[in-house]
């Protein structure tokens, strides 16, 4: 345990950099979009109640109050998040790929090092997760701060005050990121550990075979996929509608299991017997 929470804090390190970048991105160009798109509708309000006379009444009846979800739906809001979903994608393969760059390649040195090579699986796999867990809770954070930030500009009786419950449950692009609840958090975050597993083999598979190991990867891949989804073929095709969603759920979650040892240890036998120092 010791060694591979080593393994953890020497890859977080050398992930840290690329972190820190995501999150001063997120942070700048979501805060600059709360004040262009607060001061966009303020300068639309002044344009039609002083300049065109309108009273507040009418401005507020044909234009509406303003709310966050004008923020949330905008490109400096959805641009970030746009932007670390691509970062933390590229890093699944960067982290692995990096290792072999150079003269003297690194991987060899990680490999040669006193503790089980499955650990090295770990500690990648860990920080894929972390650093995501840590953008969302990022961006939990820099909500309310952001919502702040407009009631600062934007006058009461020109705005409408959210939640962010509110705001997160009336865009469906936020709950898959912030899911409701505690079963939907362990759903989806462990589908998206389950997809990392298997591109973490498929990289191995090529690492290990080349260009054999590209189809090895793909004919992998598309088994994992076949093997995950097996009940809902069944359900669809063969059984028409046996399951009730409960016992279709229960079986997705146990085919998803399996296909995440079959990954670990595939992963641990490519690390062991295949990729030589």
């Amino acid at each position: 345990m010791k060694k591979y929470l080593k393994l953890v804090n020497f890859e977080f390190n050398r992930i840290a950099k690329l972190f820190a970048v995501l999150l001063g991105i997120t942070f700048v160009t979501q805060i600059v979009g709360v004040v262009v798109v607060s001061r966009d509708y303020l300068n639309m309000a002044d344009d039609k109640i002083y300049k065109e006379m309108m009273s507040k009444a009418q401005f507020l009846e044909t234009f509406g109050q303003m709310s966050f979800l004008q923020i949330v739906r905008s490109i400096w809001f959805v641009g970030p998040i746009a932007l670390c979903i691509a970062g933390v994608a590229f890093y699944i393969f960067l982290i692995w790929y990096r290792d072999w760059v150079g003269k003297n390649t690194f991987i060899y040195r990680l490999l040669m090092l006193p503790t089980t090579r499955l650990n090295i699986f770990y500690a990648k796999i860990t920080n894929i997760m972390i650093m995501t867990f840590g953008l969302v809770a990022f961006q939990l954070i820099l909500l309310p701060i952001e919502m702040q930030v407009m009631k600062g500009m934007v006058p009461n009786e020109f705005r409408t005050d959210m939640t962010v419950k509110e705001i997160v449950n009336s865009m469906p692009e936020l709950t898959i990121i912030i899911p409701s609840s505690v079963v939907e958090l362990i759903l989806y975050y462990g589908a998206g550990l389950l997809v990392v597993s298997i591109l973490f083999t498929g990289i191995l598979m090529e690492r290990s075979f080349r260009w054999k190991g590209i189809f090895a990867g793909l004919i992998y891949s598309a088994l994992a996929v076949v093997v995950l989804i097996s009940p809902l073929l069944l359900q669809e095709f063969v059984l028409n509608g046996f399951f009730y969603p409960i016992e279709l759920l229960v079986l997705e979650i146990v085919m998803g299991l399996i296909v995440l040892a079959a990954s670990i240890w595939m992963s641990g036998f490519l690390l062991m017997k295949k990729i030589t120092v």
